[in-house]
């Protein structure tokens, strides 16, 4: 066995490669091979208390691979900068990277893995909503802790993740606002991916657009797509039929994966302009617009993106993060984006909270980051709150002839809302602390008597 050092994560990594290359040539014999591994298992025992496995939970490969492959370097990025200051509580983090590759089961798989064989501290993982709700139980059964970094539909609190991703009420609902008040837009189309976290948003939206905009119902149109879809021409003339030439509706797309660049491809080169029907899309940032040409990107010009983050946020903080992390992948054109953020938050909040409570356990970890402030990459203080959300600002982007965005509305920090008021009624609470202590419910857990 030999150790090396890896300069790109900062600690020693054990490599196996005569031990498994003997094996593999059957040139090794067992008392050779049991000499060997109780030798792995003395240096393994040696660092254990040295050490902190760190779980990363994201699909490198498959549909959503080019997605989740970013977030899972930010994190690494983040546990070689934490290590490089000394660790945590004295303590190496040692990054256990999952490949799920876009299988939703396989999610709850690799979860379990992670917490059982692998028995790390803390997962930072999950793209897409149906990923989510495959590894919630996991965590909840193990007491895991799950840090999802993904915009998604609410409706859902567990007592095992921390969601640093935008609510409906910090992205959909604000989009909305923003096109029937800003650019007097009165006809929606409502244009998703076929799975829980479109079909929920839109439930909620369609709500909101009838009952708090009065937008007649015929004045909206639903249409959802799988997974990977790649033809969106009959789509887009639908829309245009729809829109007819009034000029006042605007698409609210909650496209997800690889098939966005299909759908903005097509709004291309049908030339579907932002002053004719502007597109806002919740899950397409500068990751999902770096891969287009040049010539499709100036035709984008204008359509816009809600976030609570874009990387061109002008301020000394994102601009010296944005850089280290290029630099720790060795790519300056490397592009950085909202749930890039949501992890830089989730980590450093998930962080702050072991040194804060001198413990790595999860029941500890979790009553110490109700109230955890960090300082965001968008220039604000956000703060963690007892639903499991974040108090985040809001921002809605142009796409500019490039992958970035300009900035056309942002808002100070808005609280995350587990429960949407526009499909529940009555709104239930969401509390994790004394008396509630409940993801969902209408009266506390416990009685109060004074």
């Amino acid at each position: 066995i030999k150790q090396r050092k890896s300069p790109e994560l900062g600690m020693i990594c054990s490599v196996t490669t005569i031990m498994t290359g003997a094996i593999l040539h059957n040139t090794m014999s067992l008392p050779l091979l049991l000499s060997f591994l109780l030798l792995f298992a003395s240096l393994s025992v040696a660092t254990d208390d040295n050490t902190i496995k760190i779980g990363i939970l994201h699909s490198l490969t498959g549909s959503l691979g080019p997605s989740e492959t970013t977030l899972k370097d930010v994190v690494l990025a983040l546990i070689k900068e934490t290590n490089d200051a000394g660790g945590v509580l004295g303590k190496t983090l040692v990054p256990v990277v999952k490949d799920p590759g876009s299988c939703w089961p396989c999610f709850a798989n690799e979860a379990r893995e992670l917490l059982t064989n692998d028995q790390v501290k803390v997962v930072f993982g999950c793209w897409t909503s149906i990923s989510r709700k495959f590894v919630l139980p996991v965590f909840e059964e193990l007491n895991g802790l799950l840090w999802y970094p993904v915009q998604y539909e609410g409706e859902e609190c567990s007592r095992n993740i921390f969601y640093t991703g935008a609510a409906p009420n910090q992205q959909a609902i604000p989009a909305v606002d923003y096109l029937h008040g800003s650019l007097n837009k009165t006809k929606f189309v409502l244009l998703g991916t076929d799975y829980v976290y479109p079909r929920t948003t839109n439930n909620i939206l369609d709500s909101y657009l009838r009952n708090a905009l009065s937008i007649p119902s015929q004045d909206i149109l639903t249409i959802y797509t799988p997974f990977g879809h790649s033809d969106f021409d009959t789509i887009i003339d639908e829309v245009k039929e729809f829109a007819g030439t009034e000029g006042k509706t605007a698409i609210v797309s909650t496209i997800n994966g690889d098939a966005n660049v299909y759908f903005y491809r097509t709004l291309a080169e049908k030339q579907i302009s932002a002053s004719e029907i502007p597109v806002v899309a919740f899950s397409v940032g500068e990751g999902e617009l770096d891969p287009l040409p040049s010539s499709v990107l100036a035709l984008l010009k204008d359509h816009l993106a809600a976030w609570n983050y874009f990387q061109s946020v002008n301020n000394t903080l994102n601009h010296e993060f944005v850089k280290k992390f290029q630099n720790f992948v060795g790519d300056s054109s490397r592009v950085f984006n909202d749930p890039m953020e949501a992890h830089y938050i989730g980590f450093n909040m998930w962080k702050q909270a072991v040194e804060q409570s001198g413990s790595f356990e999860v029941d500890v970890v979790r009553q110490a980051l109700y109230g955890q402030k960090v300082r965001s990459l968008s220039g604000y203080d956000v703060r963690m709150n007892t639903n499991h959300h974040l108090s985040k600002p809001i921002m809605i982007g142009k796409i500019k002839g490039d992958s970035q965005f300009d900035i056309v509305y942002q808002t100070d920090p808005v609280p995350g809302a587990a429960w949407s008021p526009y499909i529940n009624t009555p709104l239930p609470t969401a509390d994790w602390t004394f008396p509630w202590v409940c993801g969902k419910c209408f009266t506390p857990s416990y009685n109060v008597t004074v």
